[in-house]
């Protein structure tokens, strides 16, 4: 007779060291973020840090009835969706293809090789690639440099001081930095396609290309949905640290985002309470711009994207 062995019964008495062992993530977790939380008291008063949370006026839902009348509101959320919307087509575009084409190239060693390179710059902070781009196109730069040299232009051009090509350096930049590091999720799913099918399709004269469209592309398509989903979530976030080091007032009504305005309007302007109505209304709505990307995933995810 075989004896079942009883499941054994999980309590806290078991588990304690695992419990343990969480305690200083979940101490961090709450200290910056559930703790800090609680700070969006501020959007619903007249927050006076002489007076605290507890003894400032209570005005309600004021602070945003005045945010939505304010000129710059409109222009903040609008640069902040360009420039957000801009970096997640253009990274996710040139991930992808910076994968597919690591993939498809031979010798591994060189392989190796231009990933490390392209994946290098993720790790360089924006205060040291801000000043190497301010130098790269300022106008005495080499970009400037070379330009009138070929004879292509007259004068410089200010690049960092001209609304009209701000936005696409600020996204050309990101895109720069990020693409190498973005392409590792996709080379790793690249890794599980099934080789059999390459050869099947070789033995009826697939050309590369027409692997690559049939083959590669499907093969990763789940991940691609997936990775574009989860950027959704940041839709709102175009990237504080890029454009506070390399804007100006110059370039205030392409430039200018959610968190560079809302920095100011503390710290320089001291209106906390208007600072935080305006991050609040951020916040809610890439809440709900998660939850509508994940839905439209799920329910379109039978779908062929490629």
């Amino acid at each position: 007779m075989i004896k079942v062995k009883k499941k054994r019964k999980i309590t806290l008495k078991n588990t304690w060291p695992m419990h343990l062992m969480l305690l200083p993530g979940v101490i961090v977790l709450f200290t910056y973020t559930i703790l800090p939380f609680f700070g969006n008291i501020m959007a619903f008063e007249n927050f006076q840090p002489v007076l605290g949370f507890f003894k400032s006026k209570w005005v309600g839902l004021d602070n945003f009835k005045y945010m939505f009348m304010l000129p710059d509101t409109f222009k903040i959320f609008r640069n902040t969706l360009v420039i957000a919307v801009g970096k997640i087509i253009f990274n996710l575009v040139m991930s992808v293809f910076f994968a597919v084409l690591l993939y498809e190239m031979a010798g591994k060693r060189f392989k190796k090789t231009v990933q490390t390179i392209c994946f290098l710059p993720h790790f360089l902070s924006w205060v040291i690639l801000a000043m190497i781009f301010r130098d790269i196109l300022d106008g005495s730069g080499i970009i400037n440099m070379a330009l009138m040299k070929l004879g292509i232009i007259d004068e410089a051009i200010v690049f960092l001081g001209s609304n009209k090509l701000f936005q696409g350096i600020i996204i050309g930049t990101d895109v720069w930095k990020e693409f190498g590091y973005g392409a590792i999720i996709f080379i790793a799913a690249l890794a599980g396609i099934n080789q059999e099918l390459y050869e099947a399709a070789s033995i009826d004269g697939a050309s590369r290309l027409q692997k690559i469209w049939n083959i590669t592309l499907p093969g990763i398509k789940v991940t691609v949905v997936l990775v574009a989903t989860l950027n959704i979530a940041n839709v709102l976030n175009a990237g504080f640290d890029q454009i506070y080091n390399l804007y100006s007032p110059i370039v205030y009504d392409t430039g200018d985002i959610i968190d560079t305005y809302v920095y100011r309007m503390s710290f320089e302007s001291a209106q906390y309470s208007l600072a935080t109505a305006i991050g609040l209304m951020k916040s809610v709505v890439s809440f709900l711009l998660i939850v509508t990307s994940n839905f439209l995933a799920r329910k379109f995810a039978n779908y062929r994207i490629f």
